[in-house]
């Protein structure tokens, strides 16, 4: 087996490919028990990291500011940020 690398330190793209292969074996239903639930909480982690960066990615689209003609002036601080 690869060395796993850590969830926090992947991209959203690398998490969400990893996600849906974490998926894919658990849904073959053919992993044994303890191989499963470590598949599990991986895949527990992933989406939590996904949804992380998504909203990250909202986050920042939600700052951008446009003029009358809908042209990118900046960014505005959103709140609670």
């Amino acid at each position: 087996m690869t060395e796993e690398q850590p969830v926090d330190q992947m991209t959203y793209e690398q998490a969400i490919h990893e996600l849906e292969s974490v998926v894919a074996a658990l849904d073959k239903g053919d992993v044994p028990l303890e191989q499963s639930i470590a598949l599990y909480e991986r895949g527990a982690a992933l989406k939590a990291h996904c949804e992380a960066k998504l909203k990250e990615a909202e986050e920042k689209v939600a700052q951008i500011t446009l003029d009358a003609d809908g042209q990118p002036t900046g960014t505005t601080q959103v709140d609670g940020l």
